[in-house]
């Protein structure tokens, strides 16, 4: 049914469980699996001399979240090698992550997301938001939301 599976990782726990279920369900499906991060994009400070001294330059952010996105990205690959089901991995920094987990979704032609959510309801969810419940809002793919 599922040939190609995208899932989203962002290190929490709810998104290792999520890694667990695709690699599972990959596994299941004799599907490839494309593990994805996306990191927070770079802000210049609006005003330099409120700038910090040890805030970081764009390489140095850069350098950052590329380090994050190995370490949780080599969950999903080290998981998915377990299991002997191929995956590659791909990350990504942008302000609004449900855009680029769909975008990363179409551009591989993968026919299922599979995503963690924190569960969040009422006031903390209108607060904090959720990137799950956005992906589930916009997305034409099926969404598979793990808790």
């Amino acid at each position: 049914m599922f040939k190609k599976i995208l899932v989203a990782t962002d290190g929490s726990g709810p998104s290792r469980r999520a890694v667990k279920r695709a690699v599972q369900l990959a596994k299941e499906q004799k599907a490839r699996l494309t593990g994805f991060y996306v990191g927070p994009p770079w802000q210049p400070a609006a005003y330099a001399e409120f700038v910090p001294p040890a805030s970081l330059s764009p390489r140095q952010h850069e350098a950052s979240v590329k380090k994050v996105a190995t370490r949780y990205l080599g969950v999903v690959k080290k998981a998915a090698a377990a299991a002997r089901v191929p995956c590659k991995t791909h990350y990504v920094m942008a302000e609004f992550p449900y855009i680029e987990i769909i975008k990363a979704a179409k551009r591989n032609r993968c026919d299922l997301i599979v995503m963690g959510s924190h569960g969040r309801r009422g006031i903390s969810r209108l607060l904090l938001g959720s990137e799950a419940s956005k992906v589930l809002a916009h997305s034409t793919i099926p969404v598979l939301v793990c808790r």
